[in-house]
């Protein structure tokens, strides 16, 4: 009798132990199936992943970085670095930095390698060396209404609004946000703000 008792006592303790292992699975599983959720829903209304190919945004952005891209209610915004969709004659995707938005006009000096937005020269560090390159196209005086003019930091290696003219607003994916990879390299990238502000401190500086 003692015998049969034990015999099922260790078949419960299996049982037991069996469910235990089994309710951890099903509590992985579901923490694994929220974890996609969450991350298919952040990348569908807020999130877009991009890969720099090329030198264009030289020195900012190096060729393989792989970027956040912010893409909810996102409005072209001056020295924003952002994504445009392929367009046109546009193969795939490329990255640049917003110069001028619409309804502001614009001068570009190739002679000293200057930009005049609204009449006041902008401050330009992130640009990789003095260019000379005026592209194909005449640069307008005013950016139209639901436009941006993008150039890229490497302005003697970039097709931009030089070539490509004024980009819609609608063919902006969104704002390059950051760099995830590769890890040596991960970083915030500015805002325009941040940009404006940094401009301002260096400006400052330059007047005491």
């Amino acid at each position: 009798m003692d015998n049969l008792e034990n015999k099922e006592n260790k078949e419960d303790v299996f049982i037991a132990e069996g469910s235990e292992v089994t309710c951890f699975l099903f509590e992985w599983f579901e923490v694994v199936v929220q974890s996609l959720i969450f991350v298919v829903f952040m990348l569908t209304f807020f999130f877009r992943l991009f890969t720099v190919q090329g030198s264009s945004m030289l020195n900012t952005l190096h060729n393989g970085d792989k970027l956040f891209v912010w893409r909810y209610d996102y409005k072209p915004t001056n020295g924003d670095i952002v994504v445009i969709k392929k367009f046109g004659d546009l193969s795939e995707s490329i990255v640049k930095r917003v110069i001028a938005t619409e309804g502001q006009s614009l001068y570009v000096n190739f002679e000293d390698s200057s930009v005049y937005v609204d009449g006041k020269k902008i401050s330009e560090p992130y640009i990789k060396e003095p260019y000379f390159s005026r592209g194909s196209l005449e640069i307008p005086e005013k950016i139209p209404e639901g436009h941006c003019f993008v150039m890229g930091d490497n302005r003697n290696n970039s097709t931009d609004s030089r070539e490509l003219g004024v980009i819609k607003n609608e063919y902006v994916l969104g704002r390059a946000a950051g760099i995830y990879f590769p890890f040596n390299r991960i970083r915030g990238l500015p805002t325009a703000e941040q940009n404006s502000n940094s401009n301002a401190s260096v400006s400052a500086s330059e007047n005491v």
